[in-house]
């Protein structure tokens, strides 16, 4: 009998493209699970029912409701991608999981997705190299629980571990790409900045480049799938404090990005001109792009020097590279066009933190 599978944020960006990836398959241990994905609204139900999957309408907050939908549905695995600024819901799905374990004796595992920025200077850690093989958790550990981010990536670790079940940390960097879920389909920083660009006429970019880590959707969603496979196949693989995964495909400079969007959108006459202008004032930028102000920096300038090795040692094997990217930038523009005529939008912040709005 196939284990039981658990998607949240399945009408996200991240999610649903992780459940859309997953009920494709026709082969493999995936196939062979059985998929149920998290939603929030009837209207998601009903839209996520069309792919025969198992739709599950719950609110995470509710931990009760959460405890009952695990155990009935007997969930091994829950891939939660809903929310990393919540620890409630993570604290919620973790016990439903240890709940589970005890009633079947089977492993239970609690895959987490957070964001790369907790580790960039921006945000107060330290400059130079950091590794996801290096100590993280301890480190996080120090810096303590006042980001809300990095309280819930301290939760996952003790709380998974005091249960007995199995935690890893996916931290999230900058994603693009046109996402192949079922409701929403757009990532959160570029349409921003191409929305605000179209109705102002011109793309700003910040006074300070930085070098974010980046992956495209197609390839993040393959390491989902990837660290899915092995445990499924019960392939012993780096978790708990020792569980987190950077999923960088490559790197690219903001302002690379920046001035590709600028010729994309002059190309389709959407801006006076292809030059890209310092912002006036951060709190012009946040007005414009719909950034809490308390974050702007974070999400439009962050650098860092993170280095992925435990996906790759996974066998990860991104498709996407800088060239690649900024190759087709304008199919990010071609993307916004098309989707935003669906009016399945959220704040770009929320969307950036949480998969499921």
């Amino acid at each position: 009998m196939g284990q039981n599978i658990l998607i949240t944020g399945a009408a996200g960006y991240i999610g649903g493209s992780i459940v859309a990836d997953f009920i494709s398959r026709t082969a493999g241990p995936i196939k062979a699970a059985n998929i149920s994905a998290a939603v929030r609204s009837e209207e998601q139900s009903q839209s996520l029912s069309k792919l025969g999957v198992n739709v599950v309408k719950v609110d995470l907050s509710d931990e009760t409701a959460v405890m009952e939908v695990i155990v009935s549905n007997k969930i091994d695995i829950v891939i939660h991608t809903a929310s990393s600024m919540d620890s409630r819901l993570a604290s919620h799905l973790i016990k439903g999981l240890g709940r589970n374990r005890e009633i079947s004796g089977k492993e239970t595992y609690f895959i987490h997705s957070s964001v790369t920025t907790l580790f960039a200077p921006e945000v107060g850690w330290e400059d130079g190299e950091v590794r996801d093989t290096d100590p993280l958790f301890e480190k996080e550990k120090e810096m303590g629980d006042q980001n809300p981010v990095r309280k819930t990536n301290l939760l996952v670790v003790e709380l998974a571990q005091t249960l007995g079940v199995t935690s890893i940390n996916i931290a999230l960097p900058f994603v693009y790409g046109r996402g192949s879920g079922q409701w929403k389909k757009l990532s959160a920083n570029i349409p921003a900045h191409i929305r605000s660009g179209i109705a102002h006429k011109v793309v700003y970019k910040f006074d300070k480049d930085g070098n974010p880590p980046t992956a495209h959707i197609s390839d993040l969603v393959a390491l989902y799938g990837l660290l899915t496979e092995r445990i499924l196949q019960g392939t012993p693989i780096p978790s708990g404090k020792d569980g987190y995964y950077f999923a960088i495909a490559h790197t690219v400079g903001w302002w690379e990005i920046m001035d590709g969007l600028a010729k994309a959108l002059y190309a389709r006459g959407l801006v006076e001109e292809p030059k890209t202008p310092f912002w006036p004032s951060d709190e012009v930028a946040a007005d414009y792009l719909g950034f809490p102000r308390m974050f702007l920096r974070a999400m439009g300038t962050t650098s860092g020097q993170l280095v992925p090795v435990n996906a790759y040692r996974l066998g990860w094997q991104p498709k996407w590279d800088k060239e690649r990217f900024l190759k087709n930038i304008d199919d990010e523009v071609q993307a916004v066009l098309d989707l935003d005529k669906t009016k399945v939008k959220t704040t770009v912040f929320d969307s950036l933190l949480s998969g499921e709005k």
